[in-house]
């Protein structure tokens, strides 16, 4: 088998989209106003599942890095939108750790709180803070199963120095999710650890 290139690309409307929002994000809602819109974009546009996540540098409070869920239109299982967002940051800063060098430091927020694979990519990323809306409880609610968490995975996160928030604009990112389910959108992985 030669040798295989996986490429990432967010969907076209996420550029032109983006350049409506501001140029920093001074506060934690509107960081998450941001990763809902992104979600709930992705399911207006059909581009992926309900979820949107973004980076930022904590100092400037500027974006580095985007993602939206691509699981099911890539065909890939991984490209959640936490684990692009942080691929698209690690490509924009030049090193595959967001902490390098202990100087810029930076915030994941999230639509909905990472899946048990995003929360084991959060702490190898160098993401310092993580902003969370929605809760697993509600992806799970629809049917996706976010996979074996530790039951205090906030407190093991803390415990390597990520700051995190949850519920910053819950009802907003758990909307979404009820939306996808109604308009038909794939649930992917549905229980799969049962």
């Amino acid at each position: 088998m030669g040798q295989t290139r996986i490429t990432v690309e967010l969907p076209a409307w996420v550029e032109p989209f983006v350049a409506q929002w501001p140029e920093r994000f001074d506060s934690a809602e509107a960081r998450m106003r941001l990763a809902v819109e992104l979600a709930s974009r992705n399911v207006e546009h059909r581009t992926g599942g309900p979820f949107g996540a973004a980076i930022f540098e904590i100092d400037t409070w500027r974006i580095v890095g985007l993602g939206v869920n691509l699981v099911e239109p890539s065909n890939c299982s991984i490209l959640h939108a936490e684990m692009v967002a942080i691929a698209m940051a690690q490509q924009t800063v030049g090193s595959y750790d967001l902490a390098a060098g202990g100087g810029v430091r930076h915030e994941l927020a999230t639509s909905t709180e990472p899946c048990a694979m995003c929360l084991g990519a959060i702490p190898w990323s160098g993401v310092r803070r993580v902003l969370c809306g929605a809760r697993g409880e509600d992806a799970c609610e629809i049917g996706f199963d976010e996979g074996a968490k530790p039951p205090d995975w906030v407190g093991e996160l803390n415990r390597r120095g990520i700051e995190v928030a949850r519920d910053v604009l819950r009802d907003e990112a758990r909307a979404v999710l009820k939306r996808y389910a109604q308009t038909g959108g794939t649930i992917y992985n549905a229980g799969a650890g049962a």
